[in-house]
């Protein structure tokens, strides 16, 4: 069975003037139901409060949790802030924590929602309100519950918010491989970029992955990977600006799960868009389910 983690906060109603597809997140539990006894699901706690300002400043955590956040934020993030939208922002790092505790007891699991990986200090930023992966991450490492771990970001955009909350810190790796000529503009430096070029397809784009972060991997020895699989690099996405078909994005999966070579995975959602919600929560109900099935054949 395929453990998956979701919390009922995560499909919270659109706030007003919002272009992100806020109904994937029901659409991902629903396809995900339809496989019946293959899943396993687990509910997870909201994050407590001292874990987000472990890496978030406190006074932008009060203004994402009180619903009070400046019209400032509100443009980077790209939506408001409503209370929905703040209980679904403190429950998401709670489900990559479950996720990753699940992942090294099981070898793999899912959490529904999460990857919001342009999420910084002090703001949130492309449709990112707090950053789940560096909570997670923070966590992990300071309640010991492992001393090495490695966020490994696929989706097509860097993650810069990632990469700048998790600097420095011990025992924390950041791996990012994305369109070089997409958002955002400024990068961050993760512990390693893999910048590629518009257009890139399947063989070069998986080529380049396992060529990197093999020697990532054995260079860091994570005993922990927080995945995040956006799947953006489809070539039919709104924002992406590489190629990948959707075989190219199992091969990815599966590839991932090779790679890690028995290093337990919890995989979050990342991005996806376009116009139709379906495809985008297919995308990545796929992705769930090719790296379940692939770490339990591993």
């Amino acid at each position: 069975m395929i453990a998956i983690v979701h919390h009922p906060a995560y499909v919270a109603p659109a706030p007003a003037r919002s272009t992100y597809r806020w109904n994937k997140n029901g659409l991902i539990r629903d396809l995900l139901l339809a496989h019946g006894d293959r899943v396993a699901w687990h509910t997870p706690e909201p994050m407590p409060l001292a874990w987000l300002e472990a890496v978030h400043d406190p006074d932008y955590v009060a203004e994402v949790l009180e619903a009070r956040v400046p019209a400032i934020k509100t443009r980077r993030i790209g939506f408001p802030v409503t209370p929905e939208v703040a209980a679904r922002a403190q429950a998401v790092p709670g489900g990559t924590w479950l996720a990753a505790r699940l992942a090294l007891k099981l070898g793999f699991a899912a959490n529904t929602a999460g990857g919001s990986h342009h999420a910084l200090a002090d703001t949130g930023a492309g449709y990112c309100v707090f950053n789940d992966l560096a909570v997670a991450a923070v966590r992990l490492i300071e309640e010991g519950t492992v001393d090495r771990l490695a966020v490994v970001d696929c989706d097509v955009h860097q993650g810069d918010g990632t990469a700048a909350l998790l600097a420095g810190r011990p025992g924390i790796a950041t791996y990012s491989i994305h369109a070089d000529k997409n958002f955002p503009v400024r990068k961050a430096r993760s512990t390693l970029d893999v910048p590629l070029a518009d257009g890139l397809a399947d063989d070069a784009y998986l080529a380049t992955l396992e060529a990197t972060l093999v020697p990532f991997l054995a260079e860091h020895r994570p005993q922990l990977i927080l995945y995040q699989a956006g799947v953006d690099p489809f070539a039919g996405d709104r924002l992406g600006r590489l190629s990948l078909t959707l075989d190219g994005l199992a091969r990815r999966e599966r590839l991932i799960a090779r790679i890690a070579n028995g290093i337990p995975l919890a995989s979050t959602v990342g991005g996806g868009y376009g116009d139709d919600a379906l495809e985008i929560a297919q995308r990545h109900v796929a992705a769930i389910i090719t790296l379940g099935d692939a770490f339990a054949m591993a």
